[in-house]
This record gives C-alpha cells, structure tokens and sequence, in this order.
C-alpha cells in the first residue's frame, strides 16, 4: 500500500525530513533514504518429510548520498533517528568531505496505484494448511505411476514493505506481498533418473491458490518425468526451434533484456549500445518491460528509488526504441526520472533492472507455426543459462524438448543446450503466435544481488539455432 498521508509508515516523515539535510550538510547534490521491512516463511516437503519450516525478518535503511560522480552508501539495521542520522553522516562523509551546515527538505507524500491488491495475507494462513497443500501435492505425483521416485514440494510466501524519501521531495512506498509454490519429481527407469518440475506464483496473497491447482501442478511435473525416461538423446547442429508460450520468456530476458540496462549501456558492455532508431530485429518483434502488470511476478507500485513503474516499450516492430533506467544513469543522461531502479534489500544500492519483460502477441495459430515446420526442435522449457551481454552470446538449458518431424511434435529429447546470439535470435524470429503466457515467476541475478522478475512470450520460431545435442 503506498505512503500516503495518514497510512502508516516505516519512519516519520519530519525524521526522514531531518536526516535527508544531515546527508546534504557537506554540499551533496542527492541524497536518498531507503527502508524496508521484510518478512517471509518457507516449508519444503521431501518424500512425505516435512524438511524446513522456517520463518525470518529483516529491516533496516540504506542512505545514498551523491556528490558529482561520487556516491556514498550507508545502511543499519537501526530506524531510530539517531541510528539514521548516523548513517547519514558516514554515507556523506563517503561522498563529498567538507563543511556546508544543515539544509531542509520538503517531502510530499504521493500515492502510487497499486497493481498487486492483496485479499488474504499468507501470514494470516495456518500452517498446517500450507503443510496439508504439500502434502496433497506429494500424493498427486506420486499417483501418475510407480516409476516416482522422490517428489520435493516447497511453499514459499514474503511481505517486503518499503518506503522511499529523497531531496528531490519524493515520498513513496509499497507493500509488496507475494505466494510461490514449486515441486520437483524424480523417475526412475531404463534411462536413468529424469526430472520434472513445475512452479507458479504471483505478487498477491494466499488467495493465489484458489486458482493454482499445486495438485494438477505436481502430476504435470510427474508425467514430464515418466515421459523423459523415454526421451532419444536430443541432436546436434543447427536447425528450426519452436519455443512454447510463456516458456522461452527467459531466454529473451537474459540474452536481451540485460542488454537494454542503461548501465550496461554506459559502460559500452551490450551489443545495443547507441543503437536506438536502428531496426535491431525482426518487424514481427515488440519487446516490453511492464512493473504495472497486475499480479505477475515483477510487478511493483513504485520502484526501489521511489518512481511509479509504467509499461516500457524496448523494442517497437523491430527498432530499438529505448533502454531501461534508474535514477543515477537517467541523471548523467539528461533524462526524466525512470523506474527502473531496484536493489536487493536495504543493504545494497540500487541499479538497472527488470521487472516483467516480454514480447508481445503474433497472429499465427500456435498449432499451425509447428505443422509449418518440417523438422527441428519443439522446446517446452528452458532451464538456466548464461549470456555474455558484450557480445549477445548464450547457452541455455532445454529442461523439455521434443523432436519436430514432418510439421508434427514426436519424440521428447533429452536435455542438452540451446546455443545462439541474442541479437541474432531477434532478428531470426519469422513467425509469432497468438497465445501470449508469462512464464514461471524467476529471481534475476545481477552484480550478486537477486529480484523477483516475471518473463514470458507467445509460441515462436527461430529459423536456426544451435543444438548442444549428442545424437548423431
């Protein structure tokens, strides 16, 4: 719920007022109060076995102060005024040494819309619910056949509230509640152990789960892993490759996506540096980042400095319309504030980041893209991978594949790499399909620091992609 007048905050706004000037006191430019109050639980379940139970909370500030190109961080557990003050001074006396006495700050508080309300708060919820939703969980796969082996189901549910304050006067905050269940099923048979997975989750409360079936998750999950142990092994070369909804929306985030931070784009390290208005992929590709999505993944009021997230649109039919940006990379740049900043927790700074990225819809019939496509590689899944964002470069993993033969999907594939150049991808991508899904809710791992971003796509294809397979 956002900060505003009479709602109740992490600290009083006359002490965010008084310790923002102390942070000024030396002649900054900017200075930035950041808290946050998080808390959250996890129960996992193996084999039956309640394994952890756990719960934990953490709150603090981190105080930014900015002075030319130079920034000062300070962060402490303690949200007293003497605690702030005290992270004030150090973080100033980080950035700019001298004397310069006190100067005031003028706060008003804004409300922010907020794309994620919340009906039940999972903290509300008993835990012998949550434990009897795993445990219902761990029943349904096991009854798809006696080739299961393990089976590890987790629930997971955070409340993170935040509150923002700078010399700029903005006041801001969020509540940011979110549900995540996942499972894990192991086979067993001729081929070796096969796994399969399933995961679904949303910024919203336990209210969630009135929609997610976790039963029908884990027998899907299940059946992925029996259906593996039949799987050829997968082949190699380069070859069409068809990419299921919602499930490639990964590929596009980490092959792409980080390449359209402005920070790496400062640093010339992205292959799309200084390349906006070029046509960058191909007409049929729209690429949006969106916090204000309701309910997804990465959805956010405001972002972690403070600015209403909005829909950006990156790529528009193919030209590179815009990077994403947070408040100090917008500043060198001459630009409006953005809405991209994000950080961890309050003991890091913020920087460029993601929220919901994805490609908008085609027009094609999902069915029809694969009987179009005489042979290649049908991908339901993606697992992990790694991208160079100097060069584009990737290597994904295919957690769920299948062979194309003659416009029909046939035989599952084991795992093996998907291997390409994301700018490349953009521009190979002939054909769109109508079926637009997010993906499975995902953390982003940049500069050690993990947020929760959501991802996904409608079925496509990609004219040629390298498969890392073993058949020959």
């Amino acid at each position: 719920m956002a900060a505003t007048a009479g709602s109740e905050q992490l600290i009083a706004t006359p002490t965010l007022s008084r310790v923002l000037g102390r942070a000024l006191a030396t002649g900054a430019e900017f200075a930035e109060v950041f808290a946050e109050d998080r808390r959250g639980s996890v129960i996992s379940l193996d084999d039956g076995r309640i394994e952890d139970l756990s719960s934990g909370r953490d709150r603090g500030a981190g105080i930014r102060v900015v002075s030319g190109r130079t920034t000062g961080f300070a962060h402490t557990a303690d949200l007293s005024e003497a605690g702030l003050l005290a992270a004030a001074e150090a973080a100033s006396a980080a950035a700019r040494a001298g004397g310069g006495g006190a100067k005031e700050v003028g706060l008003s508080p804004s409300g922010r819309p907020k794309p994620s309300p919340v009906e039940v708060l999972p903290a509300s919820v008993p835990k012998s619910t949550k434990v009897d939703m795993l445990r219902r969980a761990d029943a349904a796969a096991r009854s798809t056949g006696g080739a299961v082996r393990q089976v590890t189901a987790a629930y997971r549910e955070s409340r993170r509230r935040i509150l923002v304050a700078n010399s700029e006067g903005v006041l801001a905050g969020d509540d940011q509640v979110r549900a995540r269940f996942s499972v894990s099923v192991v086979a067993n048979g001729d081929a070796g152990m096969q796994t399969g997975m399933e995961s679904g989750g949303a910024t919203m409360g336990f209210e969630f789960f009135d929609g997610y079936d976790v039963e029908e998750a884990s027998r899907a999950a299940a059946r992925r892993a029996l259906l593996k142990l039949e799987a050829r092994p997968a082949p190699s070369g380069s070859m069409p490759v068809v990419i299921k909804c919602g499930s490639g929306g990964v590929l596009f985030h980490e092959a792409c996506g980080h390449g359209l931070e402005a920070d790496h784009i400062a640093k010339a390290v992205s292959v799309f540096a200084g390349r906006v208005g070029e046509q960058v992929a191909s007409p049929l590709v729209t690429l949006v980042d969106d916090g204000t999505m309701s309910h997804e993944w990465g959805a956010l009021a405001v972002d972690d400095e403070g600015h209403a997230t909005s829909r950006n649109v990156l790529i528009q039919d193919g030209v590179l319309t815009d990077y994403m940006w947070d408040w100090l990379r917008a500043r060198q740049d001459g630009r409006q504030a953005p809405a991209n900043g994000r950080r961890e927790s309050y003991q890091h700074l913020p920087m460029v980041r993601m929220t919901n990225t994805f490609l908008l819809n085609g027009t094609e019939d999902p069915d029809e893209i694969v009987r179009q496509t005489p042979h290649g590689i049908y991908v339901a899944q993606l697992g992990g991978g790694q991208v160079n964002t100097a060069t584009g470069d990737f290597v994904f993993g295919m957690t769920e594949a299948y062979l194309i033969e003659d416009g029909r999907i046939t035989h599952p594939v084991r795992d093996a790499n998907l291997i390409g150049n994301g700018p490349q991808v953009l521009k190979d991508i002939d054909v769109i399909g109508n079926d637009f899904a997010m993906g499975w809710p995902g953390t982003c791992g940049k500069q050690g620091q993990g947020v929760p971003v959501g991802m996904g796509q409608p079925t496509l294809r990609v004219r040629a992609l390298t498969i890392g397979g073993t058949a020959r």
